[in-house]
């Protein structure tokens, strides 16, 4: 019955070996990879389409303090180039180039604000074309590495299934047949250990009266799983 334990051992090994070789004849890794790539486009995408925004409003900013400063500029000449001499009017100018000066100082600052801005997407931008260079090189690393793990597995498998085969003529042809039958049913574990009263199949603690009675049982079933169950003494604390 130990012996059983090791077939199982030998067979969840075979089904990690055939479940890898699934995904990679899939080409899953690939795809994965692929999509991280296609992800980090776009984002990269949508971060230049912020840039240029942001660089479109800065631009018109700056033509609207330039434009703001000029006029402010021919006022403030006005005031002094004697065209004008009336006080009330003067007065007038002088409000004026005072209002326009104010508003070219707020049209700076929220020019300034853009640059910070630009500042930060900049930030972004650098970290955004990181990750697609990364994205890139794992894309082109998965599609060379499928090919090489695919025969690693071939190799592996045929190695294990040979020794699955040498293996089979040791058990009784029935109980064979029923750890078969309970594999397929049981995700794939038809045969589990005993260890302290506890299946490590499914994880239940069996009742004192069940692990009695296995105790002068030929064949050792769990009362929760169905699984065979093979004893075994636990190892010992260090």
């Amino acid at each position: 019955m130990e012996r059983l334990l090791a077939l199982q051992e030998l067979d969840l090994a075979i089904d990690r070996l055939q479940a890898r070789r699934e995904v990679l004849e899939s080409g899953d890794d690939v795809r994965a990879a692929r999509r991280r790539v296609e992800e980090a486009e776009a984002a990269l995408g949508e971060l230049g389409l912020q840039v240029a925004a942001v660089d479109r409003e800065a631009k018109r900013l700056e033509g609207d303090a330039e434009l703001v400063g000029r006029k402010a500029d021919a006022e403030d000449r006005r005031m002094y180039d004697g065209s004008v001499a009336n006080p009330k009017e003067l007065e007038a100018i002088q409000h004026e180039v005072a209002s326009l000066r104010d508003r070219r100082r707020r049209i700076e600052d929220e020019l300034l604000e853009r640059m910070v801005e630009r500042e930060d997407l900049d930030a972004k931008v650098a970290a955004g074309q990181a990750e697609l260079d990364s994205a890139r090189e794992r894309l082109s690393e998965v599609g060379g590495q499928a090919g090489e793990e695919l025969d690693r597995i071939a190799a592996d498998l045929a190695a294990r299934t040979a020794e699955r085969q040498r293996m089979l003529p040791e058990f009784d042809e029935d109980l064979l047949r029923l750890y078969e039958d309970l594999r397929r049913s049981k995700r794939g574990v038809g045969a589990a250990a005993l260890i302290d009263g506890v299946c490590q199949g499914c994880h239940q603690k069996l009742s004192s009266a069940e692990v009695a009675r296995l105790k002068t049982a030929d064949l050792k079933r769990c009362e929760y799983c169905d699984r065979i169950l093979v004893p075994v003494q636990a190892a010992p604390a260090e």
